[in-house]
């Protein structure tokens, strides 16, 4: 049985949804393609999990880079609206 304490109280479609935004995709559709075929989600469903995750303190605590650079990104691409 999985411990949450040790994953930041994230279940693991949350912790793979951050994984995911760690990595570096090589050409156009890579990122979407490995969205379908590693969490078995489509892209705007997973858009909506990582942008409720970058509100999440758990997912904070989990992975504070991804989290932050990511918050980042969000405000900046809110300012320019």
């Amino acid at each position: 049985m999985e411990r949450r304490a040790d994953t930041g109280g994230l279940g693991e479609r949350e912790r793979g949804v951050l994984a995911l935004e760690r990595r570096g995709f090589a050409g156009p559709g890579a990122k979407e393609r490995a969205i379908r075929e590693e969490l078995d989600l489509s892209p705007v469903r997973y858009y909506q999990l990582l942008n409720a995750l970058l509100d999440d303190p758990r997912a904070l605590a989990h992975d504070p880079v991804t989290v932050n650079r990511l918050r980042r990104v969000r405000a900046a691409r809110r300012s320019e609206r």
